[in-house]
């Protein structure tokens, strides 16, 4: 019986418990699983209420916007500054930070990218959204880009919301990571992943296969082994896929293992890469090394890289740890 599960309400308190808190963490946290569920919801109505098409906008990133990316943006901010918790907010979908007005004692900064893999709506495949929160430092103007360009390794919180068949918060607050489920008829989310472990070894491989004329060597060696299968010097066949969606490529991995490729080739270079490090590479890296995985960008692990500034791309390599490490091998090799 499900009813017999833990709540994400509980587990939150377990965890404000553990980390001598005062309550605060998981209020914020209230706030952004009240989000996903409204996001959830307008995901799953879809084209009844003209949540599909293109809005005629560009984002920061000058992507063009569906509807829902601006919805699903607008939700993100009204629902998280409620409780006064957040000094001030970063998107993906804006250029600059989001002061919380009246939030004098906030004492966190959230980032988040409201929906990811947003491309995939109009054909009914799963999206989601990811967050990232991190502590105000001590004397720092929460108004200012400056107060959030902190190193992965000094999250406090990232996790993902996953809308797809069922919907789901994976979660961790450097103890792990756990998955929940939402009873849509009782309106909370249900511990149902407890200790999601990414597997170290995979036959699993996912990569955007369209952008191998501008791969480095040391991807293309690697790809090219994979699909030698057998008779190559991998000694077994391997799967390929690709969603277009990292929430999706990121929860495979945690149910069932593998490693996502989308690295540094030389097209997207100019730009640092082709994923926004403090919108997805942190909060992604953070879920999948508590999980027992890597995360790289091939040359370095990708929660010590530096940011220089909001929007700051960078290449990703994630998932089961003995390919990840392969992979950083390949490119050691190269150098």
């Amino acid at each position: 019986m499900p009813y017999t599960r833990i709540t994400l309400t509980h587990f939150l308190l377990q965890e404000q418990r553990r980390l001598g808190g005062s309550g605060a963490f998981t209020s914020l946290m209230n706030d952004i699983l009240t989000a996903c569920k409204m996001v959830s919801h307008e995901v799953n109505r879809g084209a009844l209420v003209g949540n599909h098409g293109v809005a005629g906008t560009t984002n920061v990133q000058d992507e063009e916007q569906k509807p829902l990316d601006v919805l699903a943006n607008d939700i993100f901010l009204h629902m998280n500054a409620l409780g006064g918790n957040y000094a001030a907010m970063a998107s993906e979908e804006l250029e600059d930070v989001h002061a919380v007005k009246g939030s004098a004692d906030g004492k966190y900064l959230l980032l988040f990218d409201p929906l990811d893999g947003s491309s995939n709506i109009d054909v009914n495949i799963s999206v989601g959204s990811i967050f990232s929160i991190l502590r105000l430092p001590e004397g720092a103007d929460p108004k200012s880009a400056n107060a959030f360009l902190q190193p992965g390794v000094q999250q406090i919180c990232a996790g993902y919301a996953l809308y797809g068949s069922s919907t789901m918060l994976v979660l961790t607050t450097g103890n792990g990571v756990n998955g929940f489920t939402l009873d849509r008829d009782v309106g909370m989310f249900f511990l149902t992943h407890p200790n999601m472990t990414i597997p170290a070894d995979t036959q699993e491989f996912a990569i955007n296969a369209s952008r191998a004329r501008f791969w480095e060597a040391p991807v293309k060696r690697y790809v090219d082994e994979c699909q030698a299968g057998k008779e190559g010097p991998r000694g077994k066949d391997f799967n390929m896929r690709w969603v277009a969606s990292m929430v999706a490529e990121v929860h495979r991995i945690l149910v069932r293992g593998g490693i996502f490729m989308y690295p540094a080739d030389s097209e997207n270079m100019k730009k640092g890469g082709k994923l926004r490090l403090m919108y997805e590479a942190n909060p992604m890296s953070f879920i999948v090394e508590q999980a027992g995985g890597g995360a790289t960008t091939g040359r370095q692990r990708l929660m010590e890289v530096p940011p220089t500034n909001l929007h700051q791309r960078v290449p990703v390599i994630l998932g089961s740890k003995n390919e990840v490490e392969r992979l950083e091998a390949y490119h050691r090799d190269a150098e």
